[in-house]
């Protein structure tokens, strides 16, 4: 039995009605044999049989498709029916009966809505029947066409179930993708809110211009990680999340996102080392990505340390392959855990720590629950919410700049008066 047609003898043998059409052909014609094959240029595979004359053949078994009249058949679409091998001027001679030893023969070809040629519809005896009316003829083509209708409903439905595992898969996807993008829109908007209350403190204009500078890198993350759900509607991320990658410098990359995560914990403070002077193959916005999720949560979940008075959690970052074993390594007394990501020898290693044990920041997440809600829970709704906000700090944050600029101008006037 050859697999490669376990699929089609499955589907025939799914049909209810194939046993019964079987029974009906061997009654009504007196034939003691009745099959379903599927035939193709190089195989006879029997899929359903009726065996009242002990031929010997199951369905999965074959016969030589060369030594078989259904090969003719396949080659001309046309039925075959043979009342008395002995006595028909077209088959007498003929190697097949010759060969499995019958006198009368009918097989009515199989065919499929869109032309594919699936089998045969055949039955065999080794007396002779009249088969050649019309009422026998008609019943074969009515059977055949009632198999070939069983067979594209099945076709049908297979392709329908993998369209909705498809569609299910997508979905799961794009809710993955969806909680990530959310995820990792709020450190870059906590940047931009803390900017927003730090802006009106700031003891000089070059002060200000920093948080300013630090609000608008922030911004332009927050615009990188927008353009990505546009290309997920785009492309419903039928491949997986596309990589950019190019050789260069994650220092500057790794440093903005210390920024960022420094105007949110204002009060921690975040130590960092790093060793990278050569470029890196790599995806830079991914990596930000990932390094201000761990950075991020090292803010948040900060472990407190009652001997020493303090909250650290600290780690390193290596560049390049590892085991993945190496992925979770823990790390004595106050760091609890090291995370590897990549490596190439080149690393950068942070920690951060504060004076004294705070709550964690659970507003950020409460403002984008509640700016998804108030748009009925539709996530490009939110998104669209977001970005509107976000050109709206921005003009704020330029009116906000341009009275620094004038207080600092009239008080180095008064100043100088």
């Amino acid at each position: 039995m050859a697999t490669e047609f376990d699929a089609d003898i499955a589907a025939v043998q799914r049909i209810a009605a194939v046993p019964r059409i079987l029974e009906v052909v061997c009654r009504s014609t007196g034939m003691g044999f009745a099959a379903v094959a599927r035939v193709t240029e190089n195989r006879w595979v029997c899929c359903a049989v009726r065996d009242e004359i002990a031929f010997g053949l199951a369905p999965g078994g074959e016969l030589e498709v060369e030594t078989t009249i259904c090969h003719e058949i396949r080659q001309s679409g046309e039925a075959v029916v043979i009342d008395e091998v002995a006595q028909d001027t077209a088959f007498y001679g003929h190697h097949t009966p010759a060969k499995y030893g019958f006198q009368s023969y009918i097989s009515m070809p199989i065919t499929l809505a869109d032309g594919t040629f699936f089998g045969t519809l055949c039955a065999i005896d080794p007396r002779p029947a009249r088969l050649n009316t019309p009422q026998t003829i008609g019943m074969f083509k009515l059977f055949a066409e009632l198999i070939a209708i069983h067979l594209d409903a099945v076709d049908r439905l297979a392709a329908t179930e993998a369209k909705l595992l498809n569609e299910r898969q997508t979905a799961e996807l794009r809710e993955q993708f969806i909680a990530v993008l959310g995820h990792d829109l709020r450190n870059p908007l906590a940047s931009i809110a803390a900017g927003t209350k730090m802006l009106p403190k700031a003891k000089s204009k070059e002060a200000a211009g920093e948080i300013l500078g630090l609000m608008q890198k922030s911004a332009a993350r927050m615009s990188a990680m927008i353009d990505n759900v546009l290309d997920f509607a785009r492309g419903r991320l039928g491949s997986g999340i596309a990589l950019k990658r190019a050789p260069e410098p994650l220092q500057p990359v790794l440093k903005q996102v210390i920024a960022e995560l420094h105007a949110i914990y204002p009060d921690r403070k975040v130590d960092a080392k790093f060793a990278m002077g050569d470029a890196v193959d790599c995806d830079s916005g991914r990596i930000a990505q990932l390094f201000s999720n761990l950075l991020g949560n090292a803010g948040r979940d900060a472990v407190h340390v009652p001997d020493a008075g303090q909250l650290i959690a600290g780690g390193n970052l290596d560049f390049g392959a590892r085991d993945p074993l190496d992925s979770l390594r823990t790390k004595e007394e106050h760091i609890p855990r090291r995370r590897k990501i990549y490596s190439t020898s080149k690393r950068e290693d942070f920690a951060m720590s504060e004076a004294a044990p705070q709550t964690p920041n659970d507003h950020y997440e409460q403002a984008c629950d509640q700016a998804i809600i108030m748009c009925g829970g539709n996530m490009r709704g939110a998104i669209k919410a977001l970005i509107m906000a976000n050109e709206y700090l921005e003009t704020e944050l330029q009116e906000l700049l341009a009275k620094l600029s004038t207080g600092y101008e009239r008080r180095a006037d008064d100043d100088a008066a």
